[in-house]
């Protein structure tokens, strides 16, 4: 049976997903300093309109001239990221006063305010900082890390408890993968914060070669200098390439660990969640080659940022699933969503 709260976990998740949507939105119609300052755009709680909004713009904002779709944009993320915040810091003083109640999450909520809070600092600095490459994939990586973090609480509070051991070995198959999947999204975040998404135009070659000019040195350089305007990048071809590739051979690593970690999972009877995490990492796969071979559509990039959440929340569901340390519960028995999940019998050591 679901526990308090659980409805407002589920909504915070749900729009946590709407927004890190809306930010990968943002940062590919090259949006991020649609409105020069922060909170506020040009001094105004909204897109400024109006001939005195707009003359006010033009005298305190000089280089940075109002471009309404732009300004838009980045004011609608801003007001679902704030809406959010309101939805996490209600979550967090409702688990503080039924903490006293038997296996209510108190910890967790509590962490998720932390982060969120840490994640309207970063969305600060992302336009103060004129789009610093490691401040836009932090705040990537932050925007998914809320989202997961929401999910985990929502299946804590869902009723949903593992209940049997699993083999040691899917233990260490789930965390691997749960690790490299962020690593792959920290890869993908520097991809597109160094604008390097269609570096390599060709698949599987690279510039018509397996292995092209990259300069590795630079595109990894994580200490590059705070004042430039980085809204299309600063770093020269063979950087973006260095970095592209990296995302491929990530990519490349990620897919044999969640083949593997879905093999494991057929061989303990969860059947039903190998096939999900097999689904989410074929759309992933298709939607990243899509990418390259279309030239970056709008409408593919944003649903590859998609697919990276779903395959990132699929993971977290088989940690779940896999190790009962994450939940701290005991279960009597296996859930009918638990067999739902396996398709069969569940193993038992």
């Amino acid at each position: 049976m679901a526990k308090a709260g659980f409805r407002l976990a589920l909504l915070a998740t749900l729009l946590a997903l709407v927004v890190v949507l809306l930010g990968a939105y943002t940062r590919l119609t090259h949006a991020g300093l649609g409105c020069p300052d922060w909170p506020g755009c040009y001094g105004f709680i909204s897109v400024p309109k109006t001939e005195a909004q707009l003359a006010h713009a033009e005298l305190h904002f000089p280089d940075a001239p109002v471009e309404a779709d732009k300004g838009w944009s980045e004011m609608t993320h801003r007001y679902f990221a704030g809406t959010l915040g309101l939805l996490i810091a209600l979550l967090a003083a409702r688990a503080w006063r039924q903490r006293h109640l038997p296996d209510q999450p108190l910890k967790l909520p509590l962490f998720i305010l932390l982060v969120v809070i840490a994640q309207a600092a970063f969305g600060m600095w992302t336009v103060t900082l004129k789009l610093w490459p490691q401040v836009v994939t932090g705040h990537l990586l932050g925007g998914f890390a809320t989202l997961s973090l929401l999910f985990l609480l929502t299946l804590r509070l869902s009723g949903v408890l593992p209940a049997l051991a699993v083999p040691r070995r899917l233990q260490r198959w789930a965390s691997a993968g749960l690790m490299l999947a962020i690593l792959q999204i920290a890869l993908g975040g520097w991809v597109s914060s160094n604008y390097a998404a269609v570096a390599c135009v060709d698949v599987p070659t690279c510039h018509g070669q397996w292995w092209p000019e990259a300069d590795f040195a630079n595109g990894f350089h994580l200490t590059q200098h705070i004042g430039p305007n980085y809204l299309g990048g600063q770093l020269d071809s063979e950087a973006r390439t260095a970095i592209h590739l990296t995302h491929r051979l990530g990519a490349m690593l990620l897919t044999g660990v969640l083949l593997g970690l879905a093999w494991q999972l057929r061989k303990v009877g969860m059947s039903r969640l190998a096939g999900l995490l097999l689904v989410a990492l074929a759309a992933q796969i298709g939607l990243g080659l899509s990418n390259v071979l279309f030239g970056l559509p709008l409408a593919v990039a944003v649903a590859h940022s998609a697919g990276g959440a779903a395959l990132l929340l699929t993971l977290v569901l088989v940690n779940y699933h896999a190790r009962a340390v994450l939940v701290r519960a005991r279960a009597p028995r296996f859930s009918r969503w638990t067999y739902s999940l396996k398709g069969e019998q569940p193993w038992r050591p």
